[in-house]
């Protein structure tokens, strides 16, 4: 049940905007993360409060695994990571990440896209890189009472089950529009967990909101209407 609310606090904590120009960059997208959050709210990876860019651990449980320091601050997350988004193109080829961001107007607009960018854990996000998303056996138990999961061996994390459901949306809506391939068995895991946890209330009030920034919602999401965003 608090994960749950949670979720729902996360939401409401989202600052109702008008319709806008989408970010150009992954620095302008992370300036407008922080206003449509605000400061005070809930961090994706574990439902933990946050304050700033001061994560509360104890509202979850948490427990750092190695790195203190990193797990006490919100970093933006890449639900699809930056890697997954950049190293099919060519420009990864001649130069990484960094030249991606800097020549390649494509990526620009994935590694900047709203829908695809939580606030999260920090040592999560480090722990988590460019890990796919996906099913593990393992019980968590890394992370204290956080309910993720990072098989380092297998490269693999596995969510929370509150937000598998939105994952498995991202990716879908990422790989159509951004013309990312997914492996066979990675879109099997996502149509099937896209079926499994449905869109709920949060995630479509999230979409609005997000939608009003970027001016178009993720159709894998119901409920965007352009003519609630305002002037």
């Amino acid at each position: 049940m608090r994960a749950r609310c949670t979720l729902a606090v996360l939401l409401l904590c989202l600052c109702a905007t008008a319709l806008a120009n989408p970010p150009r960059t992954f620095s302008e997208a992370k300036k407008i993360g922080w206003k449509l959050y605000g400061r005070q709210s809930i961090e994706f990876y574990c439902g933990c409060k946050f304050r700033g860019n001061r994560v509360d651990l104890k509202s979850c449980g948490y427990q750092p695994r190695k790195n203190p320091k990193r797990a006490a601050r919100i970093e933006w997350e890449h639900i699809v990571p930056a890697w997954q988004i950049g190293h099919q193109r060519q420009c990864w080829q001649n130069g990484g990440r960094k030249n991606c961001a800097k020549n390649d107007k494509v990526y620009q607009r994935a590694e900047a896209d709203l829908h695809n960018l939580v606030p999260g854990i920090g040592e999560i996000n480090g722990d988590r890189g460019n890990f796919a998303y996906g099913w593990l056996p393992q019980p968590p138990s890394q992370y204290g009472a956080c309910p993720m999961v990072v098989d380092f061996k297998a490269r693999i994390a596995m969510p929370r089950k509150e937000t598998r459901g939105m994952i498995a949306r991202t990716y879908l809506y990422m790989s159509d529009r951004y013309q990312l391939r997914l492996s066979k068995q990675s879109r099997q895991l996502y149509s099937a967990w896209n079926k499994q946890y449905p869109v709920k209330t949060w995630e479509r009030q999230r979409n609005q909101r997000v939608g009003c920034v970027m001016g178009w919602g993720n159709p894998y999401v119901d409920g965007f209407n352009k003519r609630a965003c305002g002037s």
